[in-house]
């Protein structure tokens, strides 16, 4: 291998541009696979969606929303709201008031619709950044609070809704929902009376890169596990545009598996709803394990601890500010006549009513006590765990209490 393509931990923006740009030339992003896509940035909407899925004719029209008025209205609804979610939560980690945040801003569209699509029976294994998917599965948005203020280990119990806890280490949902999709295949063959069910593995193009992908992609396939792999393509993997990760569009990956792969617009919430209830449907069938690219684009940090602007131009990020998911499914509303100004004003007002509980909600939280911190890390009592605990309970003892020499 020639050393000047070895692989480096970081990117000088100059490479970035280089690689991209080459990229380009190259036609390496050249879709070898149709994007699907019902609503146009200009918000006009497609009567109806197929495409060539695996050498085959399928038509996704059944499944688009795209006639009824309250359904749309409240796919907006949805995300307004988890945008505003996003802006306040934000500003909550620029106050200090949050340890970390990870922002979803411009995959409203991918989350929201996919997120839709899922049943009450079916099974969410989330990255870190699913705040939409788990508005959609009734999960309280403080509870996500209470993770990144660093007060729970957890901060919901995810049998209650379906949706499992947040992972921080890359890809490893994948395996976990490759594994509950194999068993709730054999509880299915066991009790023939159970509602068909499917799991869902979320991760973005940089977690595609993990070998735990392409393990989890393998069982699924040679098991027929009932399991969706939604990929958000949002470009960048932290620093490292999608263009180094990859030679073809990653939907077409699912060829080499032998099972299908589809890349719709994930800036599209309808086409992202009804591609993902089709998805689902083949994986309850029995069909096997379907793969969806949702095709997007970050519009700010992958975490509040990097700055995208050491290594991303302004240029890119302008040129998708026109697609935005939000302001496409608003232009439709608005000139089928389906909202007015009343509904985006109502829908504001509440946005804002939701921000200030949210922000009170996390001024309120504390911290559980050092005992029971200690507590979580084994089953039963060990003695290092217990020494350790006596070391840091004498430790803060150790500071003086401001209010008694005030």
């Amino acid at each position: 291998m020639n050393g000047n393509r070895l692989p480096t931990a970081e990117f000088e923006v100059e490479e970035v541009v280089r690689a991209t740009h080459s990229a380009e030339a190259d036609g390496r992003q050249e879709p070898g696979i149709d994007m699907l896509q019902v609503l146009a940035a200009d918000g006009t909407m497609a009567a109806g969606l197929s495409a060539q899925v695996a050498g085959r004719p399928v038509d996704f029209s059944p499944y688009l929303s795209s006639s009824d008025p309250d359904h749309l209205r409240s796919l907006y609804r949805d995300m307004f709201l988890i945008r505003r979610f996003d802006q306040e939560s934000t500003a909550l980690q620029r106050q200090g008031q949050l340890a970390l945040w990870v922002p979803l801003t411009g995959q409203e569209a991918a989350q929201i619709g996919s997120g839709r699509a899922l049943e009450p029976q079916d099974y969410a294994f989330p990255t870190y950044r699913e705040h939409g998917v788990a508005l959609t599965r009734g999960v309280e948005l403080a509870e996500i609070l209470r993770l990144f203020r660093g007060v729970t280990n957890g901060g919901w119990d995810p049998r209650e809704r379906n949706f499992h806890l947040y992972t921080l280490v890359l890809a490893a949902q994948s395996l976990h929902a490759v594994g509950y999709a194999m068993g709730m295949q054999r509880d299915q063959l066991a009790d023939p009376f159970l509602p068909p069910a499917a799991s869902i593995a979320y991760f973005g193009d940089g977690a595609s890169s993990e070998g735990d992908i392409h393990e989890s992609m393998v069982f699924a396939a040679s098991f027929d596990a009932p399991v969706v792999f939604f990929c958000q393509n949002n470009q960048w993997a932290i620093s490292v545009p999608s263009t180094v990760q990859t030679r073809v569009p990653l939907a077409q990956r699912a060829e080499g598996y032998g099972f299908p792969g589809i890349r719709v617009d994930g800036n599209d919430v309808v086409a992202v709803e009804a591609v993902t209830r089709w998805a689902l449907e083949h994986a309850r069938s029995g069909k096997g394990p379907v793969l969806i690219e949702a095709y997007t684009y970050r519009m700010s940090a992958h975490t509040t601890a990097d700055d995208p602007t050491k290594y991303r131009l302004s240029h890119d990020e302008q040129e998708w500010q026109p697609r935005d998911p939000l302001v496409r499914l608003e232009a439709h509303l608005r000139s089928t006549g389906m909202a007015d100004d009343a509904f985006f004003e109502d829908l504001g007002a509440e946005a804002r009513t939701m921000a200030t509980g949210l922000r009170q909600a996390v001024l309120s939280m504390t911290a559980p006590d050092l005992a029971s911190r200690f507590a979580a890390v084994y089953a039963e009592p060990h003695p290092l765990i217990q020494e350790e605990l006596r070391f840091f309970e004498q430790y803060e003892a150790g500071f003086a209490d401001e209010g008694k020499h005030a």
